[in-house]
């Protein structure tokens, strides 16, 4: 079956994910890439360095804004940390929970879309074994806290390329599929990395992902321009197939 694909331009397809320690650093980011990438991912290191300025001055260049702190909380709380994103320009928010956080959620979005984590790229098998105490699928895994996220009104997921063709398969193309764990290929390798359940962004995108969140490949490459080149014509060979 063929997916329908979304109408997103490319240089929207790739988050780039602005982890760094300072304002000022990802400021340099932005004015780097801002040519070629249109949307930049602040998660929890940056938004605690420079708080909402920072968001606002990606907003105010024109570019769009991924707020990744996997909200996770009492509902009530929940809800209110989202509203405090309202009218800031934020395209989508990260949200960990299950149905009544990730609905308290969906009840404060006002304009955002909310994105409910599935499981972290940093979890592998034996990751689930220690922290449920016994072996668990892990696409089976996904595929079940994808499916109440989508039941609840949450406007898609963050889930792996190794999940998404799962997903977009048996829950339609209706819900964006945002994939993080993005490696350009064999060739090159990243220096602590911790994340386990990796694709190349061609293969997120082929899967059924409408969004790959790249940060080290990019940020450590000798030509980080390049990289991002290589990483978006890997986008747009995927979404010929």
């Amino acid at each position: 079956m063929k997916i329908q694909r979304k109408d997103i331009p490319l240089n929207e397809r790739l988050i780039f994910a602005l982890d760094v320690d300072s304002a000022e650093k990802a400021d340099e980011w932005v004015k780097k890439l801002g040519s070629h990438v249109k949307f930049f991912k602040v998660g929890l290191q940056l938004f605690l360095a420079g708080w909402f300025p920072v968001i606002d001055s990606i907003t105010k260049r024109g570019h769009k804004v991924m707020v990744d702190l996997k909200f996770f909380d009492v509902p009530e709380t929940v809800k209110l940390a989202v509203r405090q994103l309202k009218d800031r320009g934020v395209t989508f928010a990260t949200v960990h929970g299950n149905d009544p956080i990730l609905k308290a959620a969906v009840e404060a979005k006002e304009g955002l879309k909310i994105l409910a984590v599935t499981l972290l790229t940093s979890f592998g098998e034996s990751d689930m074994e220690e922290f449920f105490g016994r072996p668990i699928n892990i696409e089976d895994y996904v595929f079940v806290r994808a499916k109440k996220a989508l039941e609840v009104g949450c406007d898609g997921v963050i889930s792996s390329g190794l999940e998404a063709k799962r997903l977009r398969n048996n829950l339609g193309d209706n819900f964006l599929i945002v994939t993080p764990g993005i490696r350009p290929g064999a060739n090159i390798t990243i220096e602590q990395d911790d994340q386990k359940r990796i694709v190349t962004a061609r293969e997120a995108i082929a899967n059924g992902a409408d969004y790959v969140v790249v940060g080290r490949p990019i940020s450590t490459a000798k030509d980080p321009l390049a990289m991002v080149e290589l990483i978006q014509k890997q986008i747009a060979e995927a979404l010929t197939i």
